[in-house]
């Protein structure tokens, strides 16, 4: 299963101390809740040729298999919520991979385990004795995460009715080392040596094991691979196939597809893959030599005694710069020569800034190493974290609750003095005291109601963390101002241990009498709320950085950033500057992190022609995007075809996207292939040929179009939509960037899909895409490298209602991300920027829906 399921929540939690960006409402619905009339599978944001459950959580696809004319999709499925837990296997089948009937639950938690990742395979020779060889088993092999301790280990279960019922094998498990990061098998048969063979994770150690066996049940270690490639994040969810190099069938390579969480290329959740051969015991990688930086001009090496001309506050960064670790501190690898700048100093309590000079900006690129921790500059922060004047409600100091009346058991019988039992630590919290409903785990529940109040002042400010469950969704964990016994303003955190500012403009309730009432209705993951220094003011309190970070500062404005990766391994980033050429700017080094990885390491600032590419950058991705993950393939498909279908979206916001009663998504399948491009083996996709049985009679059509810096509406019959297909040629003049803007309308709202012609990268930009406040890392933009072949650049675009598909080129280029538009953001538009483009073709087909 993807991620460490319960240690996930702990570690998403350590890794999520971004700044908690408060989703606030003005009344008791929460912005995606679903009106009780609305028919199934026409909420709002509900993919129309995705696959989606009904209801609930949903995450990695499981156990996928071709029997008797069903591709059979197993998923990851929380039962009994919208949230991840309680992991079992759901389950769908298609036909066609496109229509999908969802089935009852097929393998379900019990008391002693929770049902992680796996695979599935038809057991034709009826191998393990589960069935016969008339009527053979379907056998899923799934990760069994125990309860209790925590171990992970390999299990079996059969079914002897197309899947329709499963017993799970009285012998499980029958791989188990003693880890508790040891998951995510998939099983494949290997005819050279007539055996199974499995490729199962050893996750926090970044290694893919292979094993065999005669029968499912008795296995046997023959390699191991890793660590290689990407390695900032947790390994999870391995898949290994043959595939044709350019349709050759007399050349074969194989494909390690290996996802990673963190540390992908765009941010959190990815699917890396190594292409190599495998011998049946072991997968030996293709070389793909040494990578040497590009050479220019240093502009700070820390390499004296001191910072020299940079200036230096707080204490994080020491008196000057480091010779590797300091006190406390893991081994720093990574750095060039002796020194190197390091914010550990005091450890991860320790805040600081380290600025440089101003400069005028005269070089394309300012390459540098970083490490450190995780925590993104987030935009529209401050540095300076003052809590703002005015009258204190609770500040919950001193070992009670004062007048506040508490119900349940969450919030125990006074405020907490910081982290609680078995949580990762909470930060962003003033004086020795706040209301931490975590008491005992996820899942305690009760209120916490202030004595009433007049609102005299403009604001309510407060601190806020934990969960993010809003007020008017089902078991909430928010915290709400009542009037008149009514809610009216409601809030709720954002998946992070770390507080941050809230603010409600109360000014059109002047005079009201009014109670704030901490909510806790939450049992599930992120079921918890942490809650601090709650005051009325005339003025409304900022939200506070927290991030670890190396920024460039123009004008005054942080316009490109750069954070660590939970590593002390330092590793190459690079800002492009070109769009600042001839102003002055400033380098500043940035640690306002308390918590957990709450440090930054800096070095080797050079001035540059090209880009450094770092480890991720140089690594090969089956998606460019920020939400493809998971992604594991079908085996036994037809015509030897190789499927891939990946969970689609992302473990930094995944619990908080704004859909009901359903959340998590699959990708449309995709058939893979590996071809040659620029002289080397890629794997590429493209979606599944029957995703074109939905495509409406009439498509729009363009030809012939230049642009030059302008952007124009498409008109016509499919030239709008919710749910579209597109097929664009666009041939390169002098324009700097061209492409579509799809879901465009309401305030502006546009998802850009565009060509990059100078970094010859393709390009989903999703920063005015519609909702995305409910985290600081969804907006963004995501890119991914193509050259234009002859003069063109070939584009497939698929369009739901929450996402967009991008295929670039052949398939060799893609981009998935999730977008939240306005329902009523259906146009597309064509583009250029900075010159002139030609849309050479294009069609759009509306897409019916596989629901109705």
């Amino acid at each position: 299963m993807s991620s460490a399921r319960v240690s996930r929540h702990a570690r998403t939690r350590m890794m999520a101390a971004v700044a908690t960006v408060c989703a606030l409402s003005a009344t008791t619905l929460a912005p995606h809740a679903v009106a009780a009339d609305t028919p199934m599978y026409t909420e709002t944001y509900r993919p129309q040729f995705h696959f989606t459950p009904q209801k609930n959580w949903m995450n990695d696809p499981n156990g996928l298999v071709y029997y008797q004319g069903e591709y059979h999709l197993f998923y990851q499925y929380n039962p009994n919520g919208n949230s991840w837990g309680d992991m079992s296997w759901g389950h769908a089948v298609s036909r066609d991979l496109v229509h999908w009937k969802e089935l009852p639950l097929a393998l379900s938690h019990d008391d002693e385990e929770m049902v992680f990742s796996g695979g599935a395979v038809v057991d034709w020779d009826n191998t393990t004795g589960f069935g016969t060889k008339k009527n053979p088993p379907m056998v899923a092999i799934y990760t069994s995460a125990y309860k209790n301790g925590g171990k992970q280990a390999q299990s079996l279960a059969y079914s002897t009715d197309r899947g329709r019922t499963w017993t799970k094998y009285q012998g499980n498990p029958v791989i188990d080392i003693g880890s508790k990061d040891f998951r995510d098998p998939k099983v494949q048969w290997y005819a050279p040596t007539k055996s199974w063979l499995m490729t199962v994770s050893l996750s926090a150690e970044h290694k893919v094991r292979f094993y065999s066996s005669k029968n499912l049940k008795d296995w046997d270690l023959q390699s191991e691979f890793g660590p290689a490639g990407a390695t900032g994040g947790v390994w999870e969810c391995p898949d290994l196939f043959p595939l044709a190099v350019d349709g050759d069938k007399k050349k074969i390579k194989w494909v390690l597809v290996v996802n990673i969480n963190p540390g992908g290329i765009a941010g959190g959740s990815a699917a890396q893959y190594f292409v190599g051969d495998f011998d049946g015991k072991k997968f030996t990688p293709d070389d793909k030599g040494t990578y040497t930086p590009p050479t220019g001009k240093v502009v700070q090496d820390f390499e004296g005694a001191g910072f020299g001309d940079w200036t230096a506050t707080g204490t994080a960064f020491g008196q000057g710069p480091a010779a590797g670790a300091v006190d406390g501190q893991g081994t720093v690898a990574g750095f060039d020569g002796r020194g190197l700048a390091n914010s550990f100093h005091g450890g991860d309590g320790a805040t600081g800034l380290l600025t440089s000079p101003s400069f005028t900006v005269d070089s394309p690129y300012l390459n540098f190493r970083i490490g450190g921790g995780r925590h993104p500059h987030e935009a529209g922060t401050v540095l300076d974290g003052t809590a703002p004047e005015g009258t204190v409600l609770a500040d919950f100091e001193g070992g009670t609750y004062g007048g506040w009346t508490a119900t349940g058991d969450a919030f125990g019988t006074a405020p907490a003095g910081g982290t609680l039992p078995g949580q990762q630590q909470v930060s962003g919290f003033l004086g020795d005291g706040l209301a931490n409903t975590f008491l005992n785990g996820d899942a305690t529940t009760g209120t916490l109601t202030s004595p009433e109040f007049t609102i005299d002042k403009k604001h309510v400010n407060f601190l806020i963390g934990g969960g993010n469950h809003p007020a008017g969704s089902a078991d909430p964990t928010a915290v709400e101002l009542l009037v008149d016994g009514q809610v009216v303003r409601s809030a709720t955190g954002k998946d992070t241990e770390a507080l941050n500012w809230a603010s409600w403009d109360v000014s059109d309730l002047a005079g009201k009498k009014a109670r704030i009432r901490i909510v806790d209705d939450n049992t599930g993951g992120w079921g918890h709320l942490n809650v601090d220094h709650i005051v009325l003011s005339d003025t409304q309190a900022a939200r506070v950085s927290q991030e670890t970070s190396v920024n460039l500062i123009v004008d005054g404005k942080v316009v490109r950033s750069a954070t660590g990766s939970d590593s002390e391994t330092l590793d190459w980033a690079s800002f492009d500057m070109r769009p600042y050429a001839g102003k002055k700017a400033r380098i500043q080094v940035v640690d306002k992190n308390t918590a957990g990885w709450g440090h930054v390491l800096a070095d080797q600032f050079t001035a540059a022609d090209k880009p450094a590419k770092s480890v991720v950058q140089r690594a090969d991705w089956a998606d460019y995007g920020k939400d493809y993950y998971a992604a594991v393939s079908w085996e036994n498909a037809p015509g030897g075809k190789r499927y891939m279908i990946g969970w689609m979206n992302n473990w930094d916001y995944g619990q908080s996207v704004p859909t009901s009663p359903w959340r998590g998504v699959q990708s449309v399948p995709r058939e893979m292939a590996l071809r040659t491009v620029d002289g080397r083996t890629r794997l590429t996709s493209k979606p599944v040929g029957s995703l074109e049985s939905l495509r409406g009679m009439r498509p729009a059509t363009a030809s012939g179009v230049t642009l030059k810096s302008t952007s124009k509406p498409l008109t016509g019959p499919g030239a709008k939509g919710k749910a579209l297909d597109i097929e664009a040629t666009f041939s390169l003049k002098d324009a700097d960037r061209f492409g579509l803007k799809v879901r465009t309308g309401a305030g502006g709202e546009e998802t850009v899909i565009g060509y990059d012609t100078t970094t010859q990268e393709l390009y989903v930009d999703r920063t005015r895409s519609g909702a995305g406040d409910f985290n600081g890392t969804f907006p963004g933009v995501q890119t991914a490298p193509l050259k234009a072949k002859n003069g063109k650049v070939k584009l497939r675009i698929l369009v739901d209602w929450s996402s967009v598909e991008v295929f670039g080129g052949d398939g060799e280029a893609v981009i998935t991300d999730q977008v939240f538009p306005d329902p009523s953001s259906t146009g597309v538009a064509v583009f250029a920027e900075g010159g002139t483009a030609t849309l050479d073709d294009l069609r759009a087909w509306q897409l019916g829906s596989i629901w109705r």
